[in-house]
């Protein structure tokens, strides 16, 4: 460290003797410094800032007391295109006549040129989605105010203005849509009745009816089926019963009866006589048997003599002739099966007609049943869409009102603009101490530049460090008097430069604490 500060040291010497002789040099370039600054400062446009601070609100007291019977427009929604409202065409034609600038009736293409300007001046902020805050630079403080002041109250009624044209377009839009889909019910409706009226079978509950009959007429068939088989099968029975029966019966009398005997007795003693000889037992009781049967038939005979002979008799053989009472009553139950098996045929014929024809109208049921749900999905739809539509027309009813009222979500002025009674940025004070700090560096930065790189020797170190060789003997300078009257006058000039920069100062400094300049 003592090895580098020590050329520096070295140095010190040598500038002050450069600064001794170039000081007026050094002196003008300080005021030229300076006093350009001052011009700089003086001309230096001022800025004066302003800004507007806008709560969106997201709710207010009656939002959730009209919670699902009106949608409020959101306010995100409106802090998300502040930028785009707040640089319409419309606010910023109002800002143009506000700031004073069409006073000098400005071209159109001189209001763009304006306009852009503006909004290069005016820088939006959005915080928390509901915190909107507009600024706005300008060179003239009331202006600066006044524009701000115009902006917020602008983006307020604008978006106002638009909560309620959005809310009515929005009913307006709605309604029409009830209208539409009023038709569109009431047509759908007609032609599902025109469609019922002119087709039996499409009413509702036909298929339902035409399935109930079918599963009942196909049972009656079954049942009438089964009861003709049953019917047959016992016509069947009585047929072959009737075949072994006689339709007549015989009734034998007492005569009959002993003439059966005899003939029985008579046989037996045949065969016995075969066998035996007539004096066996068997062949003599056998004999007296027959001998008291042809008394016994005697005696019958006798007595049928003397009575009058009944209907039905025969004649000799002593048998009686009458109908068969079971043939009779198995003919007569046979004749009731075969009317039974007659009508149910007759059922069952026409039962398989009536379900022939229920199939028939199932098909058709079955035909226009697409056209049917057709009509009715048509017509459903219609319908559950206009009864949504209808309600909320009337949230967008309410919704209108509450934007038409102000009673709804709306924007407070959290911050409102203020006029700027000190210009931001760099102000006239900050370029004349820049000036003069500036004035002083730039002078000295260049007198250590040429006393470090000039190779002309000033100093009798420069020149033993330079050769090498140790110097014998220092020469001094003595000036004469012309010498010191030429110093004199270059203290005087450079006491006159130094004065003059001072003196622009004051001047300048006292004319804006007055506000002259």
């Amino acid at each position: 460290m003592s090895e580098e500060a020590h050329p520096l040291l070295a140095m010190l010497p040598v500038l002050w003797t450069e600064a001794k002789r170039r000081r007026i040099v050094l002196a003008i370039i300080f005021a030229s410094i300076a006093l350009l600054a001052l011009v700089v400062g003086v001309n230096w446009p001022r800025r004066y800032d302003a800004s507007v601070t806008i709560l969106a609100q997201q709710s207010s007291i009656i939002t959730p007391l009209m919670e699902g019977a009106a949608a409020a427009t959101g306010n995100a929604n409106r802090a998300g295109i502040a930028k785009a409202v707040i640089f319409s065409r419309k606010v910023m034609s109002q800002i143009l006549v506000t700031g004073g600038w069409m006073a000098s009736h400005p071209s159109a293409v001189e209001q763009d040129k304006l306009i852009e300007e503006i909004k290069s001046r005016t820088v939006i902020k959005i915080a928390h989605d509901n915190l909107i805050t507009v600024s706005y630079h300008d060179s003239d403080a009331r202006r600066a105010y006044e524009v701000t002041q115009a902006f917020g109250q602008l983006f307020i009624s604008e978006s106002l203005a638009s909560k309620k044209r959005e809310s009515r377009d929005a009913f307006n839009f709605i309604d029409s849509q009830v209208e539409a889909y009023r038709k569109k019910l009431t047509g759908a409706e007609n032609k599902l009745k025109d469609y019922r009226n002119t087709n039996a079978d499409a009413r509702p509950g036909s298929e339902a009816d035409t399935n109930a009959s079918i599963g009942q007429l196909r049972n009656q068939i079954e049942t009438a089926r089964m009861d003709l088989m049953e019917k047959r099968s016992q016509a069947a029975s009585l047929e072959s019963q009737l075949s072994g029966e006689s339709e007549v019966s015989s009734v034998q009398t007492s005569s009959g009866v002993y003439e059966s005997q005899l003939a029985e007795l008579q046989s037996k003693l045949d065969q016995l006589r075969l066998t035996y000889t007539d004096e066996y037992p068997d062949v003599v009781r056998t004999r007296h048997q027959i001998e008291d049967l042809r008394q016994a038939l005697a005696s019958a005979d006798q007595r049928k003599a003397k009575t009058p002979r009944a209907i039905g008799d025969s004649g000799s053989n002593g048998n009686a002739v009458q109908f068969n009472p079971l043939y009779q009553q198995m003919r007569s139950q046979l004749t009731t099966l075969r009317s039974d098996i007659a009508a149910t045929t007759a059922r069952l014929a026409a039962t398989k007609t009536q379900l022939e024809s229920e199939l028939d109208r199932s098909k058709r049921i079955a035909n226009s049943e697409a056209v049917t749900a057709e009509l009715t999905r048509d017509y459903t739809v219609n319908r559950d869409v206009y009864q949504d539509l209808l309600k909320r027309r009337e949230s967008a009813r309410v919704s209108m009102n509450l934007d038409a009222d102000q009673d709804g979500p709306s924007f407070v002025v959290q911050n409102p603009a203020i006029m700027p009674l000190v210009p931001s940025g760099l102000r006239f004070v900050h370029f004349g101490l820049g000036g003069i700090f500036a004035g002083l560096a730039i002078p000295f930065g260049l007198l250590f530049g040429v006393a470090r790189f000039d190779p002309r020797v000033r100093s009798a170190e420069q020149l033993e460090s330079s050769t090498g060789l140790p110097v014998l003997a220092n020469i001094p300078f003595y000036p004469s008097p012309s010498d010191h009257r030429r110093e004199q006058r270059r203290n005087v000039t450079l006491a006159l430069i130094v004065l003059t920069v001072m003196l622009a100062y004051l001047v300048l400094f006292w004319l804006k604490l007055k506000g002259l300049a």
